[in-house]
């Protein structure tokens, strides 16, 4: 898992390589200055962190499935002796692990 610095790192270099990077002021359209650039870089780098970071819960949410499917797998489950849920939710658990 990389750092936070590590990351400001790498987007740094990926900044660097998209240069020049232009705003609207106005009716002109101007490069960004080094604050702007500044900024970037660190706004790129904490989402990218946070990903890291926190990017598995949202993608357990989305891979659990709805709590109406959940609950009409629970009933079939019960219905058919079958464990359709609980591997569901193993394997969900599986491709979205927690960072360590």
């Amino acid at each position: 898992m990389a750092t936070l610095e590590e990351f400001i790192a790498q987007v740094t270099t990926e900044v660097e390589n998209e240069k020049p990077l232009m705003k609207a002021v106005g009716n002109d359209v101007i490069e960004f200055t080094d604050d702007d650039y500044s900024w970037v870089i660190n706004n790129r780098a904490n989402d990218l962190f946070w990903q890291q970071e926190n990017g598995w819960i949202q993608a357990r949410k989305d891979a659990y499935g709805s709590i109406e499917n959940q609950l009409d797998m629970q009933y079939w489950d019960s219905v058919n002796g079958t464990t359709t849920w609980q591997d569901h939710i193993a394997q969900v658990k599986l491709d979205n692990p927690k960072p360590a």
